[in-house]
Formats: C-alpha cells, sequence, structure tokens
C-alpha cells in the first residue's frame, strides 16, 4: 500500500515536470548552489556562468537523451535539467573531462537510467534521491522499480 502511494507521487512528479514551463532566474540557480554547496572547493566564484542540457523524456524507450559532448579547454559548468524515464532505457552521456556537471533532478521509473560521465568529471545532485524497490547505489535519482547506474568512461 505505501509502495503504491510512492509510485502514485512519483508519476504525478514526473507528469508535473514533463508539462511544467521553464523557470529563469536573476539569480544563481538553486540548483547550481546546491551542487556547489556538495562540491565545496570549485573554480567558479560566487556568481558562476553556466550552460543547461535540455529536459529529456523518455517512455518505453522513446524520446531524447541528454548528452554533453562538448570538451572544453577550462572548467564548464553544466545544469542537467530535469530527465524522465518511465518503462524503458535510456542513457545519458557527460563525456567532458572538465565538465561540472550538476544534475537537476532525474527520475526512474520501470526502467534503466545509464549514466556515462567522463572520469575526470565532476558529478553531483541537487536533490535527495530515493529508491523503491529498485537499484539506485551512487544515490542520484529517484528510482521506482529500476536502476540508476552511473558508468566512468574515458579512464584510461
Amino acid at each position: 500500500m505505501a509502495i503504491t502511494k510512492k509510485l502514485n507521487k512519483l508519476i504525478i512528479l514526473s507528469m508535473a515536470i514533463l508539462f511544467s514551463m521553464p523557470a529563469f532566474a536573476t539569480e544563481t540557480d538553486d540548483s547550481i548552489a546546491n551542487c556547489l554547496k556538495a562540491w565545496g572547493k570549485h573554480p567558479f566564484g560566487n556568481n558562476p556562468t553556466y550552460k543547461t542540457l535540455a529536459t529529456s523524456v523518455t517512455v518505453f524507450g522513446i524520446g531524447d537523451e541528454s548528452s554533453d559532448l562538448e570538451v572544453t579547454n577550462s572548467p564548464s559548468l553544466v545544469l542537467v535539467n530535469s530527465g524522465v524515464n518511465i518503462m524503458g532505457g535510456t542513457t545519458m552521456l557527460l563525456l567532458n573531462p572538465n565538465g561540472w556537471y550538476c544534475l537537476r533532478s532525474n527520475v526512474n521509473v520501470m526502467g534503466g537510467l545509464t549514466i556515462k560521465v567522463h572520469c575526470k568529471a565532476h558529478l553531483a545532485s541537487a536533490t535527495e534521491s530515493a529508491t523503491v524497490l529498485g537499484s539506485n547505489p551512487d544515490n542520484k535519482s529517484i528510482t521506482v522499480m529500476g536502476s540508476t547506474e552511473i558508468e566512468p568512461v574515458g579512464c584510461n
């Protein structure tokens, strides 16, 4: 019964994310502030500039996946907008070795999410994570009856 209530709440949250309008902040985004706090020491100062990856939505394995394939010569702060994966598999590619990736939130319901991140990149989650009947060892998303995995790449 409690699992059903949690699942219903997560599905409602997922739908709210799907149909919400983007918010524009004049100050540092709360998600960016949370990630900078999580990292502690970082090269971005008090008023960082950052790029934003678009929202990623996949349902039954159909939809857009997030990726950052740009390689920069200096540290690059990237806000990875919300990702929603329902009943399918999806892969997120965060491959800049100088990337500092801030995950706004990821919701994974009855599916598999793999986050491939460069070994030298930094990764933080701006929100609390939760797992219900699933696997989420890196605590980077909300996972219900599925799995979320972080896969390091470019470690040669």
